[in-house]
């Protein structure tokens, strides 16, 4: 037996695509150039993480203007003065605001898988976001003739259509994005609005097999984008029992970057239930040193002490470049990191006798 080791999501992209994205904006080149330049970064970060050795791979996001914001990327009925979230260094990231229904994606994510598996015979992973955090977008004040309750009903069948669309195309695993878990403790300490979340989330995954939901995973991280977070001093003790009722096969937990991860993992520990498979943060991707193999080992077989074995997994804490514009993190590092990953899991698992 191995532990199995899984990216998260986004890869920082290469200046040929930053340069290429700016010149798009700037209407220099057209929506044909762009989607070469994207192919050709996709194609790329496929190569180079053949090369880090991971047994499973992602497409780094490069042809996604974020992980959140795929699916509604130019709809009609969006304005740009949607819910702000305030990052620990004062930076913002706003979601856009819905002013119309009904409800549908303009792109879901099994195009994505489709162009990454073309380039590789190894597993590919795809990431969703997760209809929790596209529940932001409906106004507190509503909309006419479009309700809540039948927003929400449209947000939950294009979000099934969103992950059945990936199983059937084949990815090793479909990951649902909740970085929004952690932040929803600090907008509400009470933990409704979490327990509203959780609810919605599970409304999508009940309409999957049991087969289906143990290729469905939950990432929960505190946030990062230009190497700072939006919730990491909200206690994780209070996120992580809501977060397993989700009624998923796979979680991808950030804990490289928590200050105290052996009373994480106490928690994680107490509250795992059995046929489900944690896979644990052994990478910070906003700390700009790369982690040594001997660091990632030393972590693994920290958790190796709470979890057990068949149900251990490692994982980066997050994408390494979640909006497409944040360059804090350059490529060289991410793919460093992710070789660091792959290589202390292997050396755990050597020591573990797996």
């Amino acid at each position: 037996m191995e532990i199995p080791t899984e990216p998260i999501g986004s890869i920082p992209r290469p200046p040929e695509l930053l340069t290429a994205l700016a010149d798009h904006a700037d209407g220099r080149i057209g929506d044909e150039e762009l989607a070469a330049r994207q192919a050709e970064a996709v194609a790329e970060t496929i190569r180079r993480l053949e090369e880090t050795g991971s047994p499973v791979l992602v497409d780094g996001e490069q042809s996604k203007p974020s992980f959140a914001t795929y699916p509604i990327a130019g709809l009609p009925g969006l304005r740009p003065d949607g819910a702000v979230i305030p990052f620990a260094d004062g930076h913002t990231r706003q979601l856009p605001r819905l002013t119309s229904g009904p409800f549908r994606y303009a792109v879901h994510a099994e195009e994505y898988l489709r162009r990454a598996r073309s380039h590789t015979a190894l597993p590919v992973k795809q990431a969703v976001i997760a209809p929790s955090a596209l529940s932001l977008l409906y106004p507190a004040d509503g909309i006419e003739d479009y309700p809540r309750k039948a927003f929400l009903d449209d947000l939950v069948s294009e979000a099934e259509t969103d992950i059945l669309g990936s199983l059937n195309a084949g990815a090793h695993a479909v990951q649902l994005d909740f970085t929004e878990g952690r932040l929803s403790l600090k907008l509400d300490p009470s933990g409704g609005l979490l327990d509203d979340f959780v609810e919605l989330n599970n409304r999508v995954l009940d309409r999957f097999s049991p087969q289906e939901r143990a290729r469905i995973g939950v990432h929960t991280c505190p946030g990062g984008d230009q190497d700072s977070t939006h919730s990491l001093d909200v206690d994780y003790v209070s996120l992580l029992p809501a977060l397993f009722r989700l009624q998923v096969g796979n979680f991808y937990v950030q804990l490289a970057s928590e200050a105290d991860p052996e009373r994480v993992l106490s928690v994680i520990g107490e509250a795992l239930r059995p046929g489900v498979r944690v896979f644990v943060g052994v990478i910070d991707p906003i700390d700009p040193r790369v982690e040594t193999a001997e660091q990632v080992r030393d972590r693994v077989l920290a958790a190796a002490r709470h979890i057990p074995l068949d149900q251990l997994g490692t994982c980066d804490d997050c994408g390494f470049s979640p909006f497409a514009d944040d360059t804090s993190t350059s490529r060289e590092t991410a793919f460093a990191k992710i070789t660091a990953r792959v290589e202390g899991t292997a050396l755990a698992a050597r020591e573990l006798g797996l």
